[in-house]
């Protein structure tokens, strides 16, 4: 009768229980990710708002104008995203189905690269006009601009949705009331080498840019020296920093520990959490076009003129 009893006691918990097993995140780890993705999904939701209001007013011809365009358009995609993922780590349960849980995981990889790619176009294109080899880059007409942007589109749809809807979670079999779990495809040598390569990519960018900005804040402050503070040029450049600050912040840090999860993978069932929490921190790029529009703004100036001049009188 005991060995009945317990045996029943514990069909009971397996079957109350049964719907949490597969949740592998302890509650810190989920408190983290809850948190990371609600002020992401506030501070995406407010930003593509503000700078909504401003890309009116900005030329439309000008291929900054439309790669940050573009940038809210990707920052939207991961917005309709950040929903399902609040409601898997408050629930503890996926009830969505693995193929819907593939294109929610899929869109944060995308909306990373993507973010990333149209961060470096529109340095590139900044920097073209700050050494004056360009008066200007824009494109001769509205549709070209469209054009361009269907262009890029049409590429990720093609080569970069296929990789991670189609390929991604093939080599396991997965739980279907647990998300975000494919680790299991980093067992493929194929798959290794091409992380390592975009690992090895993103630190060499980054650190291009990093040194191409400083070389040019260096050069402008010594340049307006006497009224640094007050002047266009370099508060354009501090926009530029906000950009490679992002980076640094969101991106760099889940490459460089990618590296690592990598090669340990299998050693320990902890590092799985880690991986998601890193790579929850490069949605908090989606605060970039609230920043941008501070930074822009009249108010933030005058405050930080203010802020300069207490500081300099103590």
């Amino acid at each position: 009768m005991y060995k009945e009893n317990f045996r029943n006691m514990t069909e009971e918990n397996i079957a109350s229980n049964g719907s949490f097993s597969a949740f592998a995140y302890t509650n810190t780890t989920r408190a983290i990710l809850i948190t990371v993705y609600s002020v992401a999904f506030a501070g995406c939701g407010i930003g593509s708002t503000a700078m909504s209001f401003v890309l009116v007013k900005m030329n439309s011809l000008s291929v900054t104008t439309t790669a940050i365009i573009n940038l809210v358009v990707v920052h939207g995609l991961l917005l309709l995203t950040v929903p399902f993922r609040l409601h898997y780590y408050v629930n503890k349960e996926w009830i969505f189905h693995i193929p819907f849980c593939k294109m929610v995981s899929a869109m944060v990889h995308i909306h990373m690269y993507l973010t990333f790619l149209f961060y470096v176009i529109t340095l590139v294109i900044r920097w073209l006009v700050f050494f004056q080899w360009k008066d200007k880059v824009e494109f001769y007409r509205k549709l070209h601009a469209i054009a361009a942007s269907v262009a890029v589109w049409v590429i990720v749809i093609i080569f970069m949705v296929p990789v991670f809807c189609i390929q991604y979670g093939r080599s396991g079999t997965y739980d279907d009331k647990a998300c975000f779990k494919f680790h299991k495809e980093l067992k493929q040598d194929s798959v290794k080498i091409l992380n390592y390569l975009i690992i090895a990519a993103v630190a060499l960018i980054t650190s291009v840019l990093l040194g191409l900005q400083i070389f040019i804040l260096v050069k402008v402050s010594r340049k307006l020296s006497t009224s640094l503070w007050s002047h266009q040029e370099f508060w354009a450049q501090v926009k530029n920093l906000i950009f490679i600050c992002v980076i640094i912040i969101c991106f760099l840090p889940y490459h460089l520990f990618r590296a690592y999860y990598i090669k340990y993978v299998s050693d320990s069932e902890h590092l799985e959490s880690y991986n998601e929490v890193f790579l929850s921190l490069t949605s908090l790029s989606c605060l970039d076009l609230l920043f941008f529009v501070l930074s822009g703004s009249r108010l933030f100036k005058q405050k930080f003129g203010m802020l300069r001049s207490r500081l300099s009188c103590c």
